[in-house]
């Protein structure tokens, strides 16, 4: 404390109790693909790409990143700067980020894996190694790796998310190109998981071979944008399905209403074409019947929201006095924070006090765990579920007055 010696006013700056918890980003994406180290890059600005004597000259064009490092991306011509434009060597990839930003997204990272040449495709081993370029970006929220379908490298997806020191980010998987309806064929192996959902079938962008046969794409770089919409159009607890792609011409395999009522509750989000339209159709994550609670993709992103909001809010806490004050000032701040995401329709109840709980206090941090130096909150949400089934009861109806 100060040491006032000589008589007089002293005017002292007290630190507020208050400290805001803010809501992270949850639309942020990380995207692992291939391409070439050939793939032809465009011009830099005021350059003509030929010297006097009318020869290339390879320095007036962008170099293409290096393979193996996490590269931001914030918009299409970013990515073209970066990776070259569509074309064979990237086309995968390329199609994936386009659809991205075509369908709402606004940043992602990308990390290149280099092919033997233009016409291979990287090994299982590199693409989920691959992975370990995102662990220390904090901003991704969605991680994708555009059709790889392997057992190998969708686990590996899901491991990644699913790590005990990140927890805060989703997958998203594409399902295998196949006409057998079933979980197995559309699955594979992969195991089930909460932090992951599958949609089946690729997607038609209008993209054709040097033959002019179509070639249909993955669609999870779509929906990854589609899921950025919805976050910032209704928040990250609205499910992102009724909800057409943006670009998308058509589907590899058109999914009846009879077919999808087969594959809707083995966790298989289904992409279906109503009129004009291709809509997802679907809002289920891997979770499996072991794991009702979730069951749906908003409910386990909703939760690694508040998860990790609270989480970067709060580290101030760590090396303060574990006391009842502290107590309070955390009650306080969770409370407050949660109150507004209430407030925006994420929680159940008509009331913050019906939609969630915060208790940190002497019942949960009794003087054994203080001496442990450890601090508890016990923290309870009543998230909101979507209507998957709704259902109209309808009679006839006599008339007359009752």
């Amino acid at each position: 404390m100060p040491q006032y010696l000589a008589p007089g006013v002293y005017v002292e700056e007290v630190p507020s109790a208050i400290k805001p918890i803010a809501g992270v980003g949850t639309s942020t994406a990380g995207f692992i693909g291939a391409v070439a180290d050939d793939v032809t890059m465009p011009l830099l600005p005021g350059r003509s790409g030929v010297t006097a004597a009318g020869e290339a000259e390879p320095a007036d064009f962008h170099s293409v990143a290096p393979a193996g490092e996490a590269q931001l991306v914030d918009g299409w011509e970013t990515f073209k700067n970066l990776f070259g434009d569509i074309q064979q060597g990237n086309h995968t990839l390329a199609h994936a980020v386009y659809g991205f930003f075509n369908n709402g997204g606004g940043r992602c990272w990308i990390t290149r894996v280099a092919p033997v040449d233009a016409d291979a495709e990287p090994s299982d081993e590199d693409l989920a190694g691959a992975l370990e370029t995102f662990a220390a970006i904090d901003e991704i929220a969605l991680v994708a790796i555009p059709g790889a379908v392997s057992d190998a490298v969708q686990t590996a997806l899901l491991d990644h998310c699913e790590n005990q020191y990140l927890q805060d980010r989703f997958a998203i998987l594409d399902g295998r190109q196949t006409t057998t309806l079933t979980k197995e064929a559309i699955q594979g192996d992969v195991r089930d998981s909460s932090y992951g959902a599958i949609y089946y079938p690729w997607i038609d962008v209008g993209a054709t071979d040097a033959d002019g046969n179509k070639v249909y794409q993955p669609p999870s770089g779509h929906i990854a944008g589609v899921y950025a919409r919805v976050d910032t159009e209704r928040g990250v607890h609205k499910a992102p399905a009724n909800e057409v792609i943006r670009g998308a011409l058509g589907v590899e395999a058109l999914v009846s209403k009879a077919q999808q009522a087969g594959l809707n509750p083995e966790d298989i989000n289904v992409i279906r074409k109503f009129g004009g339209n291709i809509t997802i159709w679907g809002a289920r994550t891997l979770a499996g019947k072991e794991q009702a609670e979730w069951r749906y993709v908003p409910s386990r992103r909703l939760f690694n929201f508040l998860r990790e909001s609270i989480d970067e809010g709060t580290q101030w806490v760590v090396f303060e006095p574990n006391a009842p004050e502290l107590w309070s000032k955390i009650r306080r701040n969770v409370s407050a924070f949660l109150t507004t995401v209430w407030a925006s329709g994420a929680l159940l109840g008509n009331t913050p006090e019906q939609a969630f709980y915060v208790r940190c206090d002497e019942t949960v941090n009794p003087a054994a765990v203080r001496d442990a130096g450890q601090l508890v909150v016990e923290i309870g949400v009543a998230m909101v579920r979507p209507a998957e089934f709704v259902v109209f009861r309808i009679s006839q109806w006599a008339g007359g007055i009752q």
